[in-house]
This record gives C-alpha cells, structure tokens and sequence, in this order.
C-alpha cells in the first residue's frame, strides 16, 4: 500500500480562518440582527474552538439569549444557531468563489506529485462540507480535486482535538495510520492526527503560529513554492509573506521545527514527507512524542 496524504482544510489549503471565515460570521450576525461583531482578537480565540455552529454557540450566554430573544428551549436555540450557520457558509463560499483568497504555496504541487506516485489523497474537517469543497478546488483546482476524498462537517460526533474525523477517513479509505501524513496548521488539529495515530506536519497559519507543536515531525512556515512551472500552476501569493524577495514568484519554507533534522528548504516537497513518514514509524519516542 502506498503512503497517504490528507489535508487539513482551514489555515492549510487557503489561509481562510482570517479572510474568509471571521467576516462571513460577521455579516451572518449582521443579516440576523445579533448585536455582535468578532474582532480579529476574538476570533484569535474562537479558532481554537472546532467547528463553526460550535464557535456559534459561545455566544448562547443566559443574558444573550435573553437579550435577542432567541427560545430557551434547546432543540428550537439548535435549530436557529443551524439556520445562522447555513448562510454563513453560503457568504463564506461567495467569498472563496469570488477569489479573493489564493491557496497557500505549496498546497497543488505537492497533491499532484502525489497524485502521479499513486497515493490516496483526502481532506479531512470539521468545517461544513460545502465549504471545504470551495476550498479544496481552490486550492488544488477541479480535476486534481476530483481525486481527493472528503470528510467534513458532522460525519464524525467529536471535533478536533479528539481524534474522530482523521480516525474516520483513515478507516473509510483503508488507510494504515502510520504511512498516513496529514498536514496541519493548528495545535488542535495536530493533536487529533496524532491520537489517532497519524504522523503530522504543521504549516503555521495566521492563527496558529505561537501554538504549541511539540510531537508534529516537522513545523514550517509554509510548504513554500519555487518559481515557475514546477510550482504546479497554483498562486504562489501567501497572503501572510507575499512572493519570493526577488519579485519571482516563489516562496520558500521558514523551518520552525525539524526534530529528525530533514531540514526541508527552500521548500518542501513530497520526498520529505515520505521520509518524515519512514521516520516517524521507525523512531517513535522522537518527534511524534
């Protein structure tokens, strides 16, 4: 069986939590009249909360709901937190239609290269699978997207940390865990890959960069992109470091944690991940622990 790759959505195929997610929440309270807006500061925290209708639901205090209106019974308050939750995954897939936001470096080139060597590919969220889907063919275009299994939104009963969704797509794909790479960019999601038992890699995104990663095999920056055709015709702009100094479009690999010292740069490519793979499934008191 060849090694596997699954994605992370949010943070690592487009860096969407900041440009995507915070201001379609925003205008879903606005079109509903809640008489809340995130700032930048709060949704720093609310990140670390999995799963959008679950980051609705902090705001359920006695006196908000007092305060809206909203009804105490707890299958109707459900019942309206899902309908809010439906349009703002309507507004958020406008914006990643819209283009707006450009896949992070990396993300298209190394899909394909794995594509071609025959490894199962995937994403795995708890986001809502419409907008994974946007996402996902933002990031990897159509027809690569055609090739990736998706699991998101609430086909598994626990969020990240908790291990479900990657236990879960590892399963239903026939996956051995231990020749399966994922690829995250927060401690949460790193934590769920690990409990089950998957090696991580961690590229940081705008939320996520002072978190914790101790265990992931490898921590960078970004997968970065080299210049030209070899970056595999996605955008190389990352929306947190602009292209390459030199104007030329690519963008290299910062490494922030290297534990087997495969030392990546200038940029990560899938030969490293089946290393760190190899790695971590011969040497398991170092890195992954």
């Amino acid at each position: 069986m060849p090694p596997a790759l699954v994605f992370d959505c949010d943070g690592v195929l487009a860096d969407t939590e900041r440009y995507g997610h915070l201001p379609a929440f925003n205008q879903t309270f606005q079109e509903f009249g809640l008489p809340v807006r995130w700032s930048d500061a709060d949704y720093a925290e609310l990140v670390k909360v999995g799963g959008g209708k679950e980051r609705m639901k902090t705001l359920l205090t006695p006196d908000f709901i007092a305060k809206v209106g909203l009804p105490s019974d707890p299958d109707a308050l459900g019942t309206e937190v899902a309908r809010w939750h439906r349009r703002k995954t309507e507004i958020y897939t406008g914006i990643i239609a819209g283009g707006a936001i450009p896949p992070r470096p990396g993300v298209r080139r190394i899909a394909a290269e794995a594509h071609a060597a025959g490894w199962p590919l995937a994403v795995a969220s708890t986001s809502a699978e419409p907008s994974v889907r946007a996402v996902l063919d933002l990031a990897a275009g159509p027809e690569l997207a055609a090739h990736f299994s998706v699991f998101a939104g609430d086909v598994v009963p626990r969020k990240k940390p908790a291990p479900d969704i990657y236990a879960y797509a590892a399963e239903r794909m026939g996956l051995d865990p231990a020749q399966t790479m994922v690829v995250e960019d927060s401690r949460n999601g790193m934590l769920a890959a690990l409990a089950a038992g998957l090696p991580c890699t961690v590229t940081t995104s705008a939320y996520t960069g002072q978190e914790d990663f101790t265990g992931a095999a490898l921590v960078v920056s970004t997968l970065g992109d080299p210049a030209g055709p070899e970056a595999g015709g996605a955008g190389t702009q990352d929306l947190r470091g602009g292209d390459g100094p030199d104007g030329s479009g690519a963008v290299t690999t910062e490494v922030l944690a290297d534990p087997f010292g495969i030392d990546p740069r200038p940029y990560v490519r899938l030969a490293d991940l089946a290393a760190l793979i190899g790695l971590a499934a011969k040497n398991p008191g170092t890195g992954p622990h």
